[in-house]
């Protein structure tokens, strides 16, 4: 099929390779020329595994293209897909400015029947407004051009986003029109050999489905870490409090690992816009609102076991930071937990030296810009020169199973404050280090 993708961010992207891997030729359109360049150049603007080796074959081979011009993308395809970004407005709800801008060049550029696809996070009733607004443009222009309006929203998750879209739980279409549905399935067909995957339902309740999934998500993630502070304060301990409520199907093992709180580009920005839709339909979502109050708390927690052990004046103070991205095998640092920490931290005076195998240059140039406080190391062993504590916030790989006896040379003091539950207690004590988990006792 010949596909267009406006907007060449993480979700067009990795859509958009996706699609071209398997035989369709795809055009990506971004208004930004330098990022349109460096992709020619495969140069990646973001980091996924195996998104940059994929970008590079498949436009070598042609199947793959950039291009800034919205009109050659309109011309060459039956399908444009509109992949453009829905940040936070004032208020919490989805900013769908860009969205309806790119409905309006469409609009403007169509040249023939068209499936125009949602694949930005958009709120309920946005692909009733993308319509109005193409109708309107062909309106003006005096022409009668048959074109349907489709819900797809995405759940690809950061670190994992190609095997995702390569092996889906789920393929959600939203759409009034039997032609439209009938060339998503098309489309779709090799990600969904077993039909169960491919799931059609109206607009709407597509566009709802991606507000919920993350919202659901979001909500054990709050749920686990509320339970966490319970245990710490009554004496149980919370890994093992998993592992018991885990082992029944109902509930399983994902996302209930207590932590410091989630991040990133979509579980933030969606509960929010999740209640502003509620808010404006009449209702209070009081689950919803919690999910996200707890969230904000959780981000501190951290941070206050230090204070807790070291006092409030941290000027004399040096802590090793290993992670700084939302999640491991990302560089994507949009509501990181290291934000908040590192913050806290460094208003006391604190000193930091951080560590994270990908998200260092985003620290450095936008999300911890400018605080003098924070050093960056080469590696996780050099962040422990010196330091007072270890505060491991990201979950990589490679902090898995360090080398302790290395650890312990290189600390000023043997303190760990595990902000994702990694290590084994027992296991530290007898190796000499002080060790401080997230919905544990302290001892």
């Amino acid at each position: 099929m010949k596909i267009s993708m406006v907007g060449t961010g993480y979700v067009g992207l990795v859509t958009g390779a996706c699609f071209a891997e398997m035989g369709n030729r795809v055009l990506c359109v971004d208004i930004d020329r330098e990022k349109i360049e460096k992709l020619k150049n495969g140069i990646i603007p973001i980091y996924e595994p195996g998104l940059e080796a994929m970008v590079k074959h498949n436009y070598d081979q042609g199947t793959l293209r950039f291009t800034t011009d919205i009109g050659e993308a309109l011309k060459e395809s039956d399908i444009i897909f509109i992949a453009v970004g829905t940040p936070q407005g004032e208020d919490g709800s989805a900013d769908l400015q860009y969205v309806l801008k790119v409905a309006e060049e469409i609009g403007r550029g169509m040249t023939h029947e068209m499936i125009v696809v949602d694949k930005s996070t958009v709120p309920v009733g946005t692909a009733d407004k993308v319509k109005e607004v193409i109708q309107k443009e062909l309106d003006r222009r005096g022409v009668d051009i048959l074109f349907h309006v489709v819900s797809n929203p995405e759940f690809l998750k950061e670190g994992s986003a190609i095997e995702d879209f390569m092996k889906p739980d789920r393929v959600v279409i939203g759409a009034e029109s039997e032609k439209a549905m009938d060339m998503m399935k098309e489309l779709y067909a090799p990600f969904t050999h077993n039909h169960e995957r491919f799931i059609a339902m109206d607009i709407r309740s597509a566009e709802m489905t991606k507000y919920t999934a993350n919202a659901m998500l979001a909500t054990k993630i709050s749920f686990m870490n509320e339970i966490a502070n319970i245990c710490e304060r009554v004496g149980a301990d919370v890994n093992k409090v998993r592992v018991g409520i885990g082992s029944d199907r109902r509930i399983g093992y994902s996302f209930i690992y207590p932590g410091c709180g989630y991040g990133g580009s979509c579980f933030p920005k969606d509960v929010q816009a999740l209640n502003r839709i509620a808010e404006d339909a009449g209702y209070s979502p009081r689950i919803i609102q919690s999910v996200e109050a707890v969230n904000r708390d959780q981000k501190k927690i951290l941070a206050q076991k230090v204070l807790n052990r070291f006092g409030d004046d941290l000027h004399d103070k040096t802590f090793a930071v290993w992670g700084l991205a939302f999640k491991p095998e990302t560089d994507d640092m949009r509501e990181a937990s290291a934000i908040t920490i590192i913050e806290e931290l460094t208003k006391c005076g604190a000193k930091i030296k951080a560590y994270d195998p990908k998200a260092m240059e985003e620290a450095k140039s936008f999300y911890l810009k400018g605080n003098p406080n924070v050093e960056y190391v080469k590696s996780k062993y050099d962040a422990l020169d010196g330091s007072d504590a270890m505060l491991l916030i990201t979950e990589w790989k490679e902090f898995r199973s360090p080398d302790f006896v290395e650890m312990k040379q290189r600390m000023r003091k043997p303190v760990i404050f595990d902000g994702r539950n990694q290590y084994d207690a027992v296991r530290l004590a007898k190796k000499g280090f002080e060790y401080h988990q997230i919905g544990v006792p302290e001892s």
